[in-house]
């Protein structure tokens, strides 16, 4: 059954024909137009409860609702989100795309992925998992294997005077870059994606201090396979 998404008529939206392309082939987020659906209709609410709540929760010498209007609708800070996850595309890129500054893409992204992140990877009917230890239980109780890796993104070099500059620099690829651990099963089904951090840090260093594989006091891959580990039933990390 083809599902609707309804858009107020204030907003500035990316062309339809645009939004459309993106919906409808997957290979731009990684999800069908259901999937996509379904995501509106569950995060949106809680997106727009808590833009809600940052307004009434300062001083205004406005009431709530005057001033400019958004320049993304929701349905379209999502795509963006989605995109940027799925390839990693940077953020100049994304602001020419949907019509809008930089900055507002940056905002758009910084609010929409912990939502998707609280709301957690289904993988089955009635599976839903939401952390590292969620991952590893289920792994564990199904004995399926899991892949575990980093993978990298290349950022803008950090500001002048920054203290922590020098930690964005890749050991690897002598880049300024951010990494992510994404945990797989076999079939390379995303399972879980850690926050992004400075990439100086070694892949098996930030495996072993993620806290789930502390609480299971496992021992860091080591070895020629330190760069890709396995996950067999949740016992290794």
């Amino acid at each position: 059954m083809r599902r609707w998404i309804l858009i107020p008529d204030h907003v500035h939206v990316v062309g339809t024909a645009t939004r459309a392309a993106i919906i409808s082939d997957q290979r731009i987020t990684g999800l069908s137009a259901d999937v996509i659906a379904e995501l509106v209709a569950e995060v949106g609410p809680l997106w727009h409860e808590r833009h809600q709540t940052r307004l009434e929760s300062r001083p205004r010498k406005r009431a709530v609702g005057a001033g400019a209007k958004h320049q993304l609708v929701f349905v379209d800070r999502l795509l963006a989100t989605l995109v940027h996850l799925r390839h990693g595309a940077t953020h100049d890129v994304l602001a020419c795309w949907f019509g809008v500054d930089r900055s507002t893409i940056t905002r758009a992204i910084g609010e929409v992925r912990p939502l998707l992140a609280t709301r957690g990877c289904t993988i089955a009917t009635g599976i839903r998992l939401r952390s590292l230890a969620e991952v590893i239980d289920h792994l564990g109780a199904s004995g399926h294997t899991g892949i575990i890796d980093g993978t990298e993104i290349r950022v803008r070099r950090p500001a002048a005077g920054r203290k922590d500059r020098e930690k964005f620099i890749s050991g690897k690829n002598k880049q300024n870059a951010v990494k992510a651990m994404v945990l797989t099963d076999v079939d390379g089904r995303l399972l879980f994606c850690s926050p992004a951090q400075p990439a100086s840090c070694a892949d098996t260093s930030r495996a072993s201090a993620r806290p789930a594989a502390k609480d299971r006091n496992s021992p860091a891959p080591s070895g020629p396979r330190s760069r890709t580990s396995e996950l067999r039933s949740g016992a290794s990390m």
